[in-house]
């Protein structure tokens, strides 16, 4: 006579690795869908900072310099610099 949970029987007994398969296999699908969201950002970064659109250098630096942040040696150096 086969029993249940015994070995050849028709149980489901404890199954993949003693009732904690459930876990695994969470944990798997988790680091699954982690690892395409971390290869897909890489992806779509070209290694480039990314700025606000359609603000550029020269305007935070005249922004900066109309706050009294830098003074117009400092001003006119940076924008030299950036003029290039």
């Amino acid at each position: 006579m086969m029993w249940f949970n015994q070995p050849g029987g028709f149980g489901y007994g404890y199954g993949m690795m003693g009732g904690f398969g459930w876990l695994f296999m969470f944990l798997v699908v988790v680091g699954v869908i982690a690892l395409v969201v971390v290869l897909r950002g890489r992806s779509r970064d070209d290694g480039r900072k990314r700025s606000t659109p359609g603000i550029d250098a020269l305007d935070i630096l005249d922004a900066r310099y109309a706050r009294g942040e830098i003074d117009s040696e400092e001003y006119k150096k940076r924008r030299a610099d950036l003029e290039r």
